[in-house]
């Protein structure tokens, strides 16, 4: 349930039927299901300019949301509670910004409409999960596909919020660094090194530097606040662009690039997994699960995979070729083709992928923490040399 293009909002202009244009903001998908809606209204689609999260007129559902609205589905189906019903019951289950959006849902469904398309037009529901939906309207285990899409919903909760903190932690110390460092700038620094030069302390250049820098700081601080200030709306505002450029930054990096691989696998495995179970063809499912994962060269591998699925390629073969998995990874598919029973070994893959995350996020956090303390000692460390030089310099001189 990647909440990538979930819910977007786009400022569009539309040629009416009846001559002029028409301008306003809806809530789409996609702008291809904009498209489509405008045309209902006797409207052509001329030009759309998707909004950032912050200004769309309708929250998405989260990840967590999803996963309390599936759960609660799967175990009022399985005990035979009509639809409707269930879905009644669902919508208190989910945030109260959600609520609406489910009884709409509700509303649709005791109209006729299937399951998977409601949840189609009401938003909040990606490709992933509609297709599955879909497909479990055609087995009749709708109840069973609501399960499997809680456990993996759950399943990348516990990944995301491993990776939140691994983000946090180096975040909020090198927040506290800046902090410190900018206030020795600004009101130590030049404060003692003024005092020093004046009383006619030879100040060495070094500290000359940083007392200049800090005095220049001092008497713009203003703007200096502002543009902090400014920077840190952006960044919340835009939060999810800058997420996706400091994954994209660190993605190479080295112990970062392990853990990002494996998350990236726990999603595509977790996402197969429910797919499969589902009765949806093992094409389709990998065409629709690598479009949640970010990892460009495991992408373009498994595109390469279901396009030669599609032309009669046989999977325990074309496996061996996505180089992008590790080795053990794609011997197990092999092994699971060979028996017949993939469905589990995704499900077996997405657990022992997580339980790789844990390993590596502690491992990488190990490495993290001497790393930050010789950052924060070269910020602060800096500030104090500047300022204990002069006096190691004053008490040579005096002996």
């Amino acid at each position: 349930m990647s909440r990538a293009n979930i819910n977007s909002s786009f400022f569009y202009i539309a040629n009416k039927s009846s001559g002029g244009k028409a301008f306003g903001v809806r809530t789409a998908r996609s702008q291809r299901a904009l498209g489509a809606a405008l045309r209902k209204d006797r409207q052509i689609l001329v030009k759309t300019w998707k909004l950032p999260d912050w200004a769309s007129n309708e929250q998405d559902m989260s990840l967590k949301d999803h996963a309390e609205f599936d759960a609660q589905l799967a175990q009022l189906l399985e005990r035979g509670v009509p639809l409707t019903e269930a879905l009644e019951v669902a919508s208190t289950v989910v945030g109260s910004a959600n609520e609406d959006r489910i009884l709409r849902l509700r509303t649709l469904v005791a109209q006729g409409t299937s399951f998977s398309d409601a949840c189609a037009q009401v938003g909040s529901f990606d490709e992933v999960t509609c297709a599955v939906y879909k497909a479990a309207e055609k087995t009749g285990d709708l109840a069973g596909a609501c399960a499997q899409l809680s456990i993996g919903a759950k399943r990348r909760l516990e990944v995301s919020g491993k990776a939140a903190t691994l983000m946090i932690y180096p975040c909020i110390v090198l927040a506290i660094a800046f902090i410190a460092g900018l206030v020795m700038m600004t009101l130590v620094v030049p404060t003692i090194g003024e005092s020093m030069a004046s009383s006619g302390i030879e100040v060495p250049t070094f500290t000359k530097i940083l007392v200049t820098a800090g005095s220049f700081l001092r008497a713009n601080i203003i703007i200096l606040i502002g543009v902090i200030v400014v920077t840190v709306v952006v960044m919340f505002l835009w939060r999810s662009t800058v997420g996706k450029l400091a994954v994209s930054l660190t993605r190479n990096m080295p112990f970062v690039r392990d853990v990002v691989l494996e998350q990236e696998l726990t999603r595509f495995f977790s996402v197969m997994g429910s797919m499969t179970r589902s009765g949806i063809v093992l094409s389709d499912a990998i065409a629709v699960s690598s479009g949640v994962i970010g990892h460009p060269k495991l992408s373009k591998d498994l595109q390469r995979l279901q396009l030669r699925l599609i032309e009669g390629g046989i999977f325990r073969t074309l496996i061996e070729q996505v180089s992008a998995l590790p080795l053990a990874t794609r011997k197990l598919l092999v092994a699971a083709d060979q028996a017949g029973d993939l469905e589990s070994a995704f499900d077996s893959l997405a657990k022992d992928h997580a339980k790789n995350v844990d390993k590596k996020t502690a491992r990488l956090m190990a490495l993290l923490e001497p790393v930050l303390i010789v950052i924060l000692f070269l910020i602060v460390g800096t500030m104090i040399l500047a300022i204990m030089l002069p006096m190691m310099n004053m008490t040579g001189s005096v002996l």
